[in-house]
Order: C-alpha cells, then sequence, then structure tokens
C-alpha cells in the first residue's frame, strides 16, 4: 500500500515536470525553452521537406531519406502529443481525468496536432493514399510560434498591438467586407450586358472588386462601359484610403505600446493592460 501510494506520488511529479516542459513553463526554465526550439526546429524542416519534396526532380535524389524523415518525425509528433494528452491534467482547465482530456483533445491546437499525423497513419493502416493534411505543420509551426512569444518581448508587443487594436480593426474589416459587396453588385449590373462573360455573377465580380480596392490591378478583367469606368475610378479612390486605416491603426497601437515601454510601465502580457505599481 505504502509503496503504491509513493509511485503515485512519483507518476504526479513526473506528470507536473513533462506538464511545465511541453506545456506552460516559469520563465527561465531551460529544458522548456530547449524543447520549444527543438520542436519549433523540426516543425520547420518538415514544412521545408514538405515544399522540397513536390519537385519531383529532389524528391528522386533521395526518396528514401525524406520518408524516413517523414516517419522519425510522425513518430517524435505522436510521441508528443500524447504527452501533451496525459499532462493535460495539471491544468485546472482540464483537471478531470477523463472530461478534462477530452475537452484538451478539443481544444483548436490539440486538434492541428492530431491532424498532422493522422494522414501518414491513415496511409500505413487503410491504405488512404488521397489523404494529405500534411499542409497543417504550416498551421503547428505558426502555433508554436505563438507559444514561443513569452520568450521574445518584440512578439508579445505584437500581440498586445493586435488586442488593444482588435474593435477597430474588425470595424474596418466589417466596412470592406461591406464595400466588396456593393461594389461587385454595382459593377455586375453596369457591365453584366457588355461583359457577360468576365461580370457573369456577382461573386464573380468580387474578384474584379478585391483586386480594384486593393490597388493591385491585374487588369485580366477591366470595365468597358461608361459608367462602369467612372464606379471603377470612384471605388479604386476609395479603395485607396478605406485600406490605408488598418494600416495607420495599427501604426498608432504600435506607437502609444512603444511610448508605454519608454516610460518604464509595466504591461500585462496576457491581457495588455498597464499595471500600476504602488
Amino acid at each position: 500500500m505504502r509503496s503504491h501510494s509513493h509511485f503515485r506520488i512519483q507518476m504526479k511529479s513526473l506528470k507536473k515536470t513533462v506538464y511545465e516542459i511541453i506545456e506552460e513553463a516559469a520563465p527561465g526554465n531551460r529544458v522548456s525553452e530547449i524543447f520549444d526550439v527543438f520542436l519549433i526546429t523540426l516543425i520547420a524542416l518538415n514544412v521545408v521537406a514538405l515544399i522540397v519534396g513536390t519537385v519531383e526532380e529532389t524528391y528522386q535524389i533521395a526518396p528514401r531519406a525524406f520518408d524516413l524523415f517523414e516517419v522519425i518525425s510522425v513518430v517524435i509528433f505522436t510521441v508528443e502529443y500524447l504527452l501533451r494528452v496525459w499532462s493535460c491534467t495539471e491544468n485546472p482547465k482540464y483537471a478531470h481525468p477523463v472530461k478534462g482530456r477530452l475537452q484538451f483533445v478539443a481544444s483548436p491546437l490539440a486538434l492541428i496536432d492530431l491532424l498532422a499525423v493522422l494522414p501518414v497513419y491513415g496511409v500505413f493502416f487503410f491504405n488512404l493514399h488521397g489523404l494529405d493534411l500534411r499542409f497543417l505543420r504550416v498551421v503547428r509551426l505558426l502555433a508554436r510560434m505563438v507559444r514561443l512569444g513569452r520568450y521574445f518581448s518584440s512578439l508579445r508587443t505584437l500581440g498586445r498591438v493586435l488586442y488593444t487594436s482588435r474593435s477597430e480593426l474588425v470595424a474596418v474589416v466589417s466596412v470592406l467586407f461591406l464595400l466588396l459587396v456593393m461594389t461587385s453588385s454595382m459593377m455586375f449590373f453596369a457591365e453584366h450586358q457588355a461583359q457577360p462573360e468576365e461580370f457573369a455573377s456577382i461573386p464573380k465580380a468580387m474578384w474584379w472588386s478585391i483586386i480594384t480596392l486593393t490597388t493591385v490591378g491585374y487588369g485580366d478583367v477591366f470595365p468597358v462601359t461608361a459608367a462602369g469606368r467612372l464606379l471603377a475610378g470612384i471605388i479604386a479612390i476609395v479603395g485607396i484610403g478605406l485600406f490605408a486605416l488598418p494600416a495607420g491603426i495599427l501604426g498608432s497601437a504600435f506607437m502609444e505600446e512603444l511610448g508605454k515601454a519608454g516610460n518604464g510601465r509595466t504591461v500585462c502580457p496576457h491581457c495588455g493592460e498597464v499595471i500600476e505599481e504602488e
């Protein structure tokens, strides 16, 4: 009985250690930092291998090396995923041994981790050669970079800027979306009869509206009627002003955030609020 209790204590301590290494660790945890850097590097190499592997001439140079690297990576990712599921109960949010783990498995990041390795097992065990979700490793890379943000003040600053400007950015995106629908509809009615193929429908006219509003102007689709050209000129001028708004909002927020840092004010890394010191 005593040995059983001692074993449970050891397992509890081991689970806590694993959680601190692979999930949230206190600042200065060297092992956790090394693990995060290793994981980011491995995922980045997988992304590079995925990209380079699509070049048939390059892949044929060493196909076995590509396949071996894929297998080793999947094994490491699988062990990492299982360790995360096992140790997630150390987080109060997932404290329940069954429900907590199910909630963790259903979380967006855990689903991405799972989908990143499932295709390989699908091909191996079920011969699902048409299933390939390896591109999700790019999403894994971005997600892990966000987690590594706690070690880099510049990334934390970017996160605070996006958080504090979220209301303004949502408002601008909403206006841009409404403008996109309006301009596409007007251009459809102005050009549909003259160009029934290029402006066959409002959704198809949205391609022209997006290209014009962003001032890219590929020239593959353009108005030919007088009303369409007049409307296109107005839309182009309006697009220049509206698409400059997000840059202005983010630039202003960055200046404000840098001003706070220059004044020696402490900012919460989670919510972005200034911590008043007595």
